[in-house]
């Protein structure tokens, strides 16, 4: 596969400078949070984290920032990145960074979640980017490959925007569903020990998502937008990310209503976010982590890659987003031992680079080649 950008190596400073700019950026970010809550701050996870938790990673934050852009300036025969690093870090003090306090929020109608953003977006670098590392399946990728900030953008969009799809969710959930006095179903849902209830959740929005997901691969005017989804050639953490904003609606609502409908916690809705958050990042990681024995009882990235073939024969398989025996009951399984496909993406569709391009592409026009032969054409 080619790439744009050589794989970045331990010892040449480009990493260290790679993460001072990040941890810059973010703590630059994450200052706008301290200052504007009410606007930039979700009410549900606001009840995650405490003020001192993240006024202890602003802390940490500022100072790994000078850390990493020091060993960037050891290593690196070029400085460039180090000095943005550097700069950013700066700016984050300049702002008021190291002695910035959390405070009483005010209540509002609405807001983005540019904390949840942050906090998600440190979560899985933190977690991802040494596993990516340290365990390539494509050794030859890099992680700035020629789409990174296209993904990146999605990535933003999909975390602002979790409020958005939370209330467009839930009301007509309680408008459609509340009729049906589901009370005492409410009652035993909340009786469960957490952990049962937190797996029935799994089992019930899985079971939604895999026939919303298996909807938008056999409609053939869904399928635009979600091919977008499949158009990726590089998989890793942030492609998962790729969504367009009709498929993403459409399948967290699949989720989210259940959810809603038969009363699960507010702590359940919550730690299943989070658990799903980071599940879909791992299952599109670049990663060939084999899991053992574990690959059958939950997805990974081997079996969801096999998803993303190009391979024809093997298209529409692999609908599940957690549990692989609902493929299997519905017979769309597929895991071949430790094979892997030889690549992802769709070899019969084009489209444009960027994310508004993609975002409007579907509506407009349909992606795929009308000069392919039949036997060519495929049928995911």
């Amino acid at each position: 596969m080619k790439t744009q950008n050589k794989r970045m190596q331990i010892g040449e400073g480009k990493i260290s400078g790679a993460v001072s700019i990040f941890l810059g950026a973010l703590s630059v970010t994450g200052i706008l949070c301290f200052k504007f809550p009410e606007q930039l701050t979700t009410p549900e996870f606001r009840e995650v984290y405490t003020a001192e938790i993240v006024e202890n990673l602003m802390l940490g934050a500022i100072i790994a920032t000078f850390l990493f852009a020091l060993v960037s300036i050891l290593l690196a025969k070029n400085k460039k990145l180090a000095v943005i690093g550097v700069g950013l870090g700066a700016m984050a003090i300049f702002l008021g960074g190291l002695t910035v306090e959390g405070r009483a929020v005010e209540k509002v109608n609405w807001s983005l979640g540019l904390d949840w953003l942050l906090l998600d977006l440190l979560v899985m670098v933190l977690i991802f980017v040494p596993i990516e590392l340290a365990f390539p399946k494509n050794k030859l990728q890099s992680k700035f490959h020629g789409e990174w900030r296209t993904d990146l953008i999605y990535f933003g969009i999909s975390h602002l925007a979790i409020q958005l799809f939370g209330v467009l969710t839930k009301k007509p959930a309680v408008a459609f569903f509340g009729w049906m006095n589901l009370e005492s179903v409410h009652e035993w849902v909340n009786g469960l020990p957490f952990i049962a209830e937190l797996l029935l959740a799994l089992v019930v929005t899985d079971l939604f998502q895999y026939w919303a997901h298996r909807i938008f691969h056999s409609h053939y005017f869904l399928w635009r937008f979600h091919s977008i989804h499949h158009s990726t050639e590089n998989m890793d953490w942030l492609a998962g990310s790729r969504t367009h904003f009709i498929d993403i609606f459409f399948t967290r609502s699949m989720s989210y209503i259940p959810l809603y409908v038969l009363g699960f916690s507010t702590l359940t809705f919550n730690v299943y976010i989070v658990f799903i958050a980071i599940h879909a990042v791992l299952i599109h990681a670049n990663t060939n982590i084999n899991f053992g024995f574990l690959k059958y009882i939950i997805t990974t990235p081997q079996y969801h890659h096999w998803h993303h073939c190009k391979e024809p024969e093997h298209y529409g398989k692999n609908f599940a987003v957690v549990f692989p025996f609902i493929d299997k009951i519905f017979g769309t399984y597929y895991l071949p031992g430790k094979e892997w496909p030889s690549g992802t993406g769709l070899v019969d569709a084009s489209f444009p680079k960027g994310f508004l391009r993609q975002f409007a592409f579907p509506f407009v026009k349909n992606p795929f080649k009308n000069d392919l032969l039949p036997e060519e054409k495929s049928n995911r």
